[in-house]
């Protein structure tokens, strides 16, 4: 499938190119539909007047049932599924799905979305979207669009005028300040066949630290630790990474420590389109969390704001009864337990600058306007052939206001193969918010310690 040329005209807003130059923060006029209009983070508040309803504040209490124990029962259980799109009716809904959606749905006849009321349950903290509110007016691009300035957490841009802000509330947006999961991934063969590859992962906000101090390694916007925990042969290497707010002036730092060999070594692989860990080739490192990193190899546009058919309110892909043998199949995952809900999303289109380098020549996006979470993004190769299909199986983590996701896929259309990372349904503990973690924590001497095997 080509790349489409042409312009979509969907949406409120008109298409805008970001052209390298620094954008300045909104006006207090235009920031005063916080919380008016929009919600406090920038969506807006009203329904469309049919499927999609008006945002009344989110899920933001545990149903009964949920133990605070980490494992996240279904809010909904008594609802059903709508209607389904498949081969015998795409077409008639391809105006709201991705052409990477309608792709995965041609090639596998066993592939289907199954519709269900939308739900617009996310929201975050009060300090977050109290954050957010001021960041409209004070927090500002820098470096052609590849830095923030005036930033310190919440959602930098409420209000986007430009594609790579968009980015930058995905990149930046809020997952627990600090939080520790033990998930599974895994990259099955062509008939399906697969094992799992465990990652104890943790993720701390600079300014979550217990020992934090203000104005300490600034330029830090988190640290992120990754221990292999199976299988044998790969258990024990540990990825460091300190996440940087401006990533041109200064790369993210990166370290690996190698189980086998007892050494720690720095990782500059590890940006951009080097290898994913233990991914078989199935994603680049910025395919991680949908998309991570410096922005700085693509132009970024804006297409518009459309109606699509996402992922949403996907706990059924945690639900304990299953195994993993239950939701991974040959081709794609289980479409049994997934749930699509209509909702609003930003197009935005990722173009690679003249001179960059990576085997995405352009990404389109399609970010919740809720949460501004990337949750479809369709991946074109060099010759301008759809590639790879990323879904993300959003989900709201009830007792903590924190939006995230259940899992993420990562389908290759070429090879008929894919990768699904984010599996907790065997795991006992899979999530603790509000861990407690120190600087001492995120240090390359910490490797060694940590990558025990």
């Amino acid at each position: 499938m080509k790349m489409n040329k042409k312009l979509l005209a969907t949406g409120i807003l008109s298409a805008a190119m970001f052209a390298g130059n620094a954008y300045s923060a909104v006006s207090q006029s235009e920031a005063a539909k916080l919380g008016d209009t929009l919600t406090p983070i920038g969506a807006e508040k009203a329904g469309n007047g049919g499927e999609i309803p008006a945002w009344d504040g989110g899920l933001d209490s545990a149903p009964a049932g949920y133990k605070n124990d980490g494992i996240y029962i279904n809010p909904f259980p008594n609802d059903q599924v709508k209607f389904t799109i498949d081969q015998s009716n795409v077409d008639e809904y391809s105006d709201n799905l991705s052409p990477g959606q309608v792709a995965m749905i041609n090639r596998y006849p066993d592939y289907k979305i199954p519709v269900y009321q939308t739900r617009r349950t996310a929201t975050y903290p009060d300090f977050i979207e109290e954050q957010s509110v001021e960041n409209a007016t004070t927090t500002n691009l820098v470096e052609g669009g590849n830095g923030l300035e005036n930033y310190q957490e919440a959602v930098p841009f409420p209000i986007p005028e430009s594609g790579v802000e968009i980015i930058w509330n995905h990149i930046t947006r809020y997952r627990g300040g600090s939080v520790a999961r033990t998930i599974g991934q895994v990259t099955p063969t062509e008939d399906g066949n697969f094992s799992v590859v465990k990652f104890l992962d943790e993720f701390t906000w600079r300014t979550s630290l217990t020992d934090y101090t203000p104005g300490e390694d600034e330029n830090v916007l988190f640290y992120f630790k990754q221990a292999i925990v199976a299988p044998a042969r790969l258990a024990g290497n540990v990825l460091l990474v300190h996440e940087t707010i401006n990533q041109v002036t200064e790369p993210r730092r990166a370290w690996v420590y190698n189980a086998g060999q007892r050494r720690v070594r720095r990782a500059p692989q590890v940006a951009y389109d080097g290898p994913g860990t233990a991914a078989d080739g199935l994603r680049t490192t910025d395919n991680f969390d949908m998309f991570n990193g410096a922005p700085d190899r693509y132009n970024w546009e804006i297409i518009g704001k459309k109606e699509m058919y996402i992922p949403y309110n996907s706990y059924k892909l945690m639900d304990r009864s299953l195994s993993y043998d239950d939701i991974i199949n040959a081709g794609h995952i289980e479409q049994d337990y997934t749930r699509y809900e209509l909702h609003r999303v930003w197009h935005v289109r990722a173009t690679l600058k003249e001179g960059e380098r990576h085997v995405y020549a352009q990404r389109d996006f399609y970010v919740d306007e809720d949460t501004w979470q990337a949750t479809i993004i369709d991946h074109y190769d060099g010759r301008g052939e759809l590639w790879r299909v990323a879904e993300a199986h959003n989900l709201q983590f009830y007792d903590h206001s924190v939006p995230w996701y259940a899992i993420e896929t990562l389908y290759d259309l070429l090879s008929g193969r894919y990768l699904a990372l984010g599996l907790t349904n065997q795991e006992p503990e899979p999530y603790e918010f509000g861990a407690d973690r120190r600087s001492r924590e995120y240090t390359p001497s910490a490797l060694r310690r940590a990558g025990v095997r």
